[in-house]
Parts: C-alpha cells; sequence; structure tokens
C-alpha cells in the first residue's frame, strides 16, 4: 500500500483503556467491580430525560438525521443568547478540531499550543502537515502572553484549553480579554471549553461577549460529553462569528451528528437538576482528593474541571498497580508528565476506592 509518506510518523491518540479490555487483560470475570476514572467521563450517567428521549427516537434510526440540527441550534441558541448562525455542531468537539485544521493549516503553517495541553491538537495539526509550536506552561497554565509572542508570520490557530486537559488549570478572564485585545486579526483563537458546564460558577469566564461583539476570529468549543453525560454519542459544538461558522461547515460532511445523539442533547439542555447533581459531585470530588492525596504522599494540581492531575512520583507504575486492584486511570507520559496521573472524579464510593487503591500502590 503506497500511503503517504508522512503518514507513517504520525501519534496515535492513546485513549483511556475501556474497562471491558482491562478485564480481559487481566482476567477479571467481573467487569462491575472495576472503577475506571480515566477518560473524564460522567460518573452520574446521562440526564434521565437524555435517556427517555432516546428511548422515544429508537424507532426512528432508519431515517437520516437533521443535517443542519435546526431544532437543536435553536434550543441552544436562546439559552446561549446566541444568534443560531453563531453554531455548528460536530461529532464531538475533536470533529470541529479537524474542521479547524482543515481551513486553515496546510504544510508551512503552524498552529501554537500549550506544551502540557490536549493532544488532539497537534495530532489534528499533523494531518495537514502543519508545525506545532509548544509553549511552556509554568505551574502547568497556559501563558497567553508567551503565546502571543510566539506568533509567526505562518501562525493560523492558537488553541487555549480552559480549563485544561490534562492538567485542570485555567486562565483568568481578566487575561483571557487582555490576550483578545492583543490577538492579531488573522489568527484564529480557540478557546476549548470542554469543561465549561462543571467549572464553579464564580470561575467560568465569559469569551461569548466578544463573539456576541463581533470579533471574528475567536471560537468557542463545547461538548454535550462531559456535563451533560453523553459521550458515547459524540455530540460537541462551536461558538463563533457566522463568517467563520460558514467556512468550518464547507469542509463538514452532511449527516455528521446522529440523530438520537440531537435528541438527547435536546432533553439534556432542559434537565437542571441532572446538570446541578453533577456540579455537586464534581466538586466534592475535587475537595475530597485535595484533602486526602497529600496524606499519602501524592501532591494535586488544582483543578476547574472533572478530574484532578496527581503526583505519585512514578505515574506509569502507579497506573500499572492500580489496574492490578481495579482501578482504571490516566497515565501522562504522553504529555510529558511521567511523573504524574490523571485521576476522573467519580461518586464518592468511587473516590474512597481509587484513595484505597492508591494508598497500597503507593507503598509497593
Amino acid at each position: 500500500m503506497k500511503a503517504k509518506d508522512w503518514i507513517s510518523d504520525l501519534r496515535v491518540y492513546e485513549p483511556g483503556k475501556p474497562i471491558e479490555e482491562v478485564a480481559r487483560e487481566l482476567g477479571f470475570d467481573d467487569v462491575a467491580e472495576i472503577v475506571k476514572v480515566a477518560s473524564n467521563e460522567n460518573e452520574l450517567g446521562p440526564s434521565p430525560m437524555a435517556i427517555d428521549a432516546m428511548r422515544e427516537c429508537v424507532s426512528e434510526m432508519h431515517r437520516y438525521p437533521d443535517g443542519g440540527a435546526f431544532y437543536l441550534k435553536r434550543k441552544l441558541a436562546e439559552k446561549l443568547a446566541i444568534d443560531s448562525k453563531n453554531l455548528l455542531f460536530g461529532c464531538g468537539s475533536n470533529e470541529l478540531i479537524v474542521f479547524l485544521c482543515h481551513v486553515f493549516l496546510r504544510k508551512g503553517t503552524n498552529l501554537i499550543m500549550g506544551a502540557e495541553a490536549f493532544a488532539v491538537y497537534f495530532l489534528a495539526a499533523a494531518l495537514y502537515e502543519s508545525e506545532t509550536i509548544r509553549v511552556p506552561m509554568p505551574e502547568h497554565t497556559h501563558d497567553l502572553d508567551a503565546m502571543l509572542a510566539a506568533i509567526t508570520p505562518e501562525t493560523r490557530i492558537i488553541a487555549i484549553c480552559n480549563p485544561n486537559n490534562p492538567t485542570g488549570t485555567m486562565v483568568s478572564q481578566e487575561t483571557i480579554d487582555r490576550f483578545i485585545e492583543k490577538l492579531p486579526d488573522d489568527v484564529i483563537a480557540v478557546f476549548d471549553e470542554a469543561y465549561f458546564e462543571v467549572m464553579p460558577e464564580k470561575m467560568k469566564p465569559d469569551v461569548l461577549k466578544h463573539i456576541r461583539a463581533g470579533k471574528e476570529n475567536i471560537i468557542v468549543l463545547r461538548t454535550f460529553s462531559k456535563g451533560y453525560g453523553l459521550a458515547g454519542l459524540r455530540i460537541g459544538y462551536a461558538i463563533a462569528h457566522p463568517e467563520l461558522i460558514q467556512l468550518l461547515n464547507k469542509v463538514r460532511q452532511p449527516f455528521n451528528v446522529n440523530a438520537m445523539a440531537q435528541a438527547a442533547a435536546m432533553a439534556a439542555l432542559d434537565d437542571s437538576t441532572h446538570l446541578a447533581e453533577t456540579r455537586k459531585m464534581v466538586s466534592q470530588g475535587l475537595e475530597f482528593f485535595e484533602r486526602e492525596l497529600p496524606k499519602i504522599g501524592v501532591e494535586t494540581v488544582p483543578s476547574g474541571a472533572n478530574f484532578i492531575l496527581a503526583k505519585t512520583g512514578r505515574g506509569r507504575e502507579v497506573f500499572e498497580q492500580l489496574k492490578k486492584l481495579k482501578v482504571i486511570v490516566r497515565p501522562m507520559d504522553p504529555y510529558g508528565l511521567s511523573d504524574h496521573i490523571r485521576i476522573t472524579i467519580g461518586t464518592s464510593e468511587q473516590n474512597q476506592h481509587v484513595l484505597e487503591g492508591l494508598k497500597r500502590a503507593m507503598t509497593k
């Protein structure tokens, strides 16, 4: 097979291991005994209202979905106080990242991102033979001034994950506003807010105000995977100026968001109770780990997301030890954080189970 030469050099994204895979690998019979806290999923599951909506639409799955997601777009636009022309839906926000790279990147251009930020930006840029400039992150946090300073005439996109995955750190409203004020008009700034719904209210930045004001080179990405618990349906969305949305729409395949995902997302938007319970679970879980992990010699990084970065000193080894104890976390060596693991916040029972496993793993 004669593939393009540079394809063989591409890295493959390493997702969190599915529960079933770990069970097969280690010979466990009872999958229910395994606690998976590796992929930042919502451990409360989907909204009950979303589950009902999925059941109701099952009999219509022989029909193609609404390619433009008309009703979902209208509902979300009203919720966000924007025009529906500011929205585009994707198969998870990952697909939208690929759209951006497809439209703006090619060989000879570059994308700027944090050195410890979401790896999909690097991988998507590589698909279009574009260079990635990785900017150091002091205290695991995006340095927006340094990212501005890294801009070259070939820069097309700057990616800012806020909160950042995998570190959980955030940049402030003041820092964001100052960055946008200095951002060149010909550079697209992507604010990846995948964890926006689970962030503490007082810490949430308002990037949408810049889009409402007509800023053409700002785009916000969000998802229904985290706060809304619909990761398995793969549905995310972009918020941007209509002209930018139209450019992305040109590279979108027809029917990219399935009908069940659209129905579930519409229902989830109405379930404020489920979202409030999710935020409560995350808040209590973060407090639990921030309090208990230092007691066993594990440092943590303050997080605004539904996970916590924990410094165990030997990340991959602890990851392997925890697997044997039926706990799946995420090793961080692909991000240059080989002495860390990332733990998704779960229910109180799951969090306690993880803590007990860590106590044992840290003494091995």
